[in-house]
Order: C-alpha cells, then structure tokens, then sequence
C-alpha cells in the first residue's frame, strides 16, 4: 500500500493511512514531493510515530519533479496496491473535490486509488458502503473486492447501485399511453439489471457476507452524477467505482461516468483497478 498526504491535512492523512496500514495488513510507502528539510523529515517521523511504534512498516520517499509522475513511478516501483489521495474542501466546507494533481494520479495511476473527503485524527466508523453495479467488464471484480472490503473495515451495510440511462428507456412520453410503455419498459430493465446482479452475488464467498446486509438499488438517471448523488443523500462512508477507461479525446468533450464523481466527491471514493 502507499499512502500520498498532501498539505494541511497532512497529519490527518497520514493518520488514515497508518490506519489503512492496520486494517490490510499492509505496509505503506509515504511519498514527499519537494524538497527535504530536517523540520519536515522530523514532523513525518513523529507523526508515524505517534500512531504506531511498528515503523519498519512505512517507508517515507523523498523525491522532487512533477507530484504526478513522482507518485506514480514511486507506487509501480514499489507495487502499491492502493494510493491515498486527500480531496479538497470547497468554500462552503460541504462539498469537496479533487484538484489537477490527483485527478491526472486517479486516471493514470495502474493501481486502486482512495480518495478521503475528511481524513481524521479519530477513527471514523464505515456503517455503509455503495458499490456500482452498473454493466461493465469490471464491475464483478469490483463487487467482490468491496466485500472484502466491508469486512475489513466492519461495514454492517452494502449496496450495489444499478445505474440504468434513461436513453435506455427509449420512449417519449406523450400521452397515458406511452407513460404506460415507459413504466413497463423501465419495470423489464430494472428486472434484467437486478437479475445480472444477483448472478455476481451468488459468486461472492458466503464468510464474505457475515453480518452484512445487503441491498440492490436501481437507480435511473446520468451514470456518474446518479450514483454519486445517492451516496451522499444516503450518508454513505465509502463509494466503491470501477476505475476509468484511459482517457480520449472524446471523453474530454462528453464526460461520463468516473469524472462526475471526481468533479464533486460525495464521501470518500473508493476506485478499484
């Protein structure tokens, strides 16, 4: 695992990474982008410190260039599993984004990626955790994993959000009529979307699902902007995706799913690769 705090939450971020640390059973690489000073070296080395007496399980790098390629080099060369990325706080300290920086990491990054809204001092339960269900050669990986991790961080609920377009729907209502054909039309896609679900659920280990509930939700509406809008109406603690396609030069003029999330987070945002 490696774990990316920027500043001013630094001390907040290496505390939800040290945390991240225990949870996985992991080891954590800290990387420091910019230049190295005893303050700096002593301030990191006390704050590890503070949290946990096992230091032989971070690693801190010291490196300067451009923070993108610094943190993704850094996490291929020593085959991070996951990096940690701390989101920005807009004005109103209600909503939070990530900048430039992250948003390149996120999308080019060959590992997960963690993205925290509100990294803290104290230990922040995960109650729920929303997963995308949506249809996509990743998503069954990605169900999988955020059972594991449900377990791992002691969730009691998991919901997996099946996002349906209304393009898919493909009737325009006019009259009683052809709001009855939409209704129906909507009831067949909501049936054949919950049924391709419950076939990746019967994959899933039955230890897995121990003292988790677990709940479908289809949802109709613009994938990326749906999901994230449940998940923050809902409270959940944890928003678990599929990680993006490589970006084109089409997906630059016409930004779907991922990038709506990346635009506003909703809570912290899990991206699985």
């Amino acid at each position: 695992m490696i774990g990316v705090a920027f500043s001013p939450n630094l001390k907040n971020n290496v505390y939800e990474a040290m945390r991240m640390v225990d949870f996985f059973d992991s080891k954590m690489v800290l990387v420091h982008v910019g230049k190295k000073t005893e303050q700096k070296e002593d301030t990191i080395k006390r704050l590890i410190s503070g949290f946990s007496d096992d230091t032989d399980r971070v690693k801190i790098v010291w490196r300067e260039g451009d923070p993108v390629r610094v943190i993704i080099d850094t996490a291929s060369e020593n085959n991070a599993d996951l990096i940690m990325l701390g989101a920005t706080p807009r004005e109103d300290f209600l909503k939070f984004y990530i900048g430039s920086i992250a948003r390149k990491i996120t999308r080019q990054a060959h590992c997960s990626v963690l993205l925290l809204v509100k990294p803290s001092e104290d230990l922040r339960p995960c109650h729920h955790i929303v997963v995308n269900g949506l249809k996509a050669e990743k998503t069954k990986q990605t169900i999988l994993a955020s059972f594991e991790i449900a377990q791992n961080l002691g969730a009691q609920q998991l919901t997996i959000v099946e996002e349906i377009s209304e393009q898919e729907v493909q009737v325009i209502i006019e009259d009683d009529k052809s709001l009855i054909k939409a209704t129906k039309r909507k009831e067949q896609l909501t049936e054949k979307e919950h049924s391709r679900v419950q076939k990746i659920l019967k994959a899933v280990p039955e230890d897995c699902k121990n003292d988790i509930r677990v709940k479908t939700q289809p949802i109709f509406g613009k994938r990326g902007y749906s999901i994230g809008h449940y998940a923050r109406v809902i409270g959940a603690d944890l928003l678990v995706m599929n990680a993006p396609k490589k970006t084109s030069f089409w997906d630059r003029l016409f930004p779907h799913d991922i990038e709506h999330i990346l635009g506003e987070l909703p809570t912290d945002v899990l991206i699985i690769r």
